[in-house]
């Protein structure tokens, strides 16, 4: 039996999130600059966004670029900005054509303008698809983003915005993921056993799995087994065996 073939499609996570790791290693071992193996990663994202929706994930957020990302060498960065919206440019339509919808999380505004424009039409071009969302995330991190919440909270309630208790379900209507549901199953590749600074707030209750396997040999395979392993653990928020059952 295959590993598409094991996976209970009824009970597959709807939200995952990937932590990309492991482009520069992988470009290492080929004897090639980190960014080859960056470009070598866009065919990963590709797979893995045909597996999430072969097995009916709604939402699939990719970890992109952090705002710690910046501290990398200029060349890389630069590539990194060009790679972006040339993967935009050249996949839009395919996207389009496939029912997926793009979103972002992140300061978008801290990004270069040429790829702030191509983000807004291609999220524009792609806001009334609904098979999968693929959301990326860009100059982002958690930390940011729950002190962008706390500021705004504050300025809402300075100018009689808000005067009501801050709630958990209060507080998540404040961060960039307000319109989506928090990840069920958070992947990790290239064998690095962290969250560096990503959904903190979202991941409280996700399910986390870290592989060996770094990015740009992340294929349809790695995200089943990855499911797969999502799929035998007992999920009980708190409770105990016995209340589940």
């Amino acid at each position: 039996m295959s590993l598409l073939e094991q996976i209970d499609k009824s009970k597959t996570p709807k939200h995952i999130a990937i932590i990309m790791d492991g482009n520069g290693r992988w470009a290492k071992k080929q004897g090639h600059m980190r960014l080859y193996g960056h470009n070598f990663g866009v065919e990963s994202v590709r797979e893995t966004l045909k597996a999430a929706k072969e097995l009916n994930v709604r939402y699939l957020t990719l970890y992109a670029f952090s705002t710690e990302n910046w501290n990398r060498p200029k060349e890389e960065v630069d590539g990194l900005m060009d790679l972006l919206v040339r993967s935009l440019a050249s996949e839009l339509r395919e996207l389009s054509s496939s029912g997926v919808r793009l979103k972002t999380i992140g300061d978008i505004k801290g990004l270069p303008d040429h790829c702030q424009k191509e983000l807004d039409e291609s999220i524009e071009f792609t806001k009334n698809n609904d098979e999968i969302t693929l959301i990326l995330a860009l100059n982002y991190s958690a930390r940011w983003e729950i002190l962008s919440a706390v500021n705004q909270l504050i300025d809402d309630a300075k100018n009689d915005v808000f005067n009501a208790e801050v709630t958990d379900e209060v507080f998540a209507s404040y961060l960039t993921t307000s319109s989506v549901p928090d990840p069920e199953l958070l992947i990790r590749t290239s064998g690095e056993c962290r969250v560096s600074n990503f959904l903190l707030w979202q991941i409280a209750y996700t399910e986390l799995h870290f592989t060996e396997v770094l990015w740009p040999d992340f294929k349809r395979e790695d995200l089943y087994k990855a499911v797969l392993d999502y799929q035998s653990r007992e999920r009980r928020f708190g409770l105990v065996s016995e209340q589940l059952t």
